[in-house]
């Protein structure tokens, strides 16, 4: 089992990274909140690593901080919820605002993610209350920094992230123009961007 992969980052996108580790480049799934901490291609970076080992596939999830992995293992025990919403959620609340929705009984919050309805919403918050309040201030906001460039166009690194993420190519489509006509600003940005997109598909 991997703990960490530290080596140099030789690709970055807003859903996953290759790490180049002794002559193996490994890619790693991440968050949005996970990419805008990461340093620019090139430079040795260290990722938390998560596997999931299933029959047909060998995935790993890579965190900034300790505190995104362990919630990140919070949010995949609980029943429905699935690696990927996970990093779904990951993506469209910070983890400061997941562990303030679970503490605020805040279903709606989290019924505005892709993926995750009501029922769903209400588990996830019945299973995780008394463990988050029992843990404090175990999980906490991720350190941010500024965005640095990408080597494609921003709309199509925005498009490929919802994808990733599971909306239609038609859908992320028109999130994307409509986050880009709402903030003009988002298009020179492609985290701001895919984050706003994701607010318009979630309303």
């Amino acid at each position: 089992m991997f703990e960490y992969l530290r080596g140099t980052l030789v690709e970055r996108t807003p859903t996953h990274v290759v790490i180049e580790c002794g002559g193996v480049g490994y890619r790693v799934m991440i968050s949005l909140h996970t990419e805008r901490v990461l340093q620019t291609v090139d430079t040795v970076q260290k990722l938390y690593i998560t596997e999931l080992i299933r029959e047909d596939s060998h995935t790993l999830f890579g965190f900034a901080t300790l505190a995104e992995r362990h919630l990140f293992g919070l949010l995949t025990g609980v029943s429905g919820i699935g690696a990927t919403t996970a990093q779904l959620l990951l993506s469209a609340m910070t983890p400061e605002q997941i562990r303030g929705a679970i503490l605020g009984e805040n279903e709606a919050a989290f019924s505005k993610v892709k993926g995750i309805g009501i029922k769903t919403a209400k588990r996830l918050i019945v299973e995780l209350k008394d463990k988050v309040v029992k843990e404090g201030g175990a999980i906490d906001l991720l350190p941010t920094t500024t965005k640095q460039g990408f080597a494609s166009p921003v709309s199509e690194e925005a498009l490929m992230a919802l994808e990733v993420l599971g909306f239609s190519k038609a859908h992320a489509q028109k999130a994307v123009d409509s986050a880009i006509k709402q903030d003009a600003q988002a298009a020179l940005d492609v985290n701001n961007l895919v984050r706003i997109a994701l607010q318009l598909l979630s309303s």
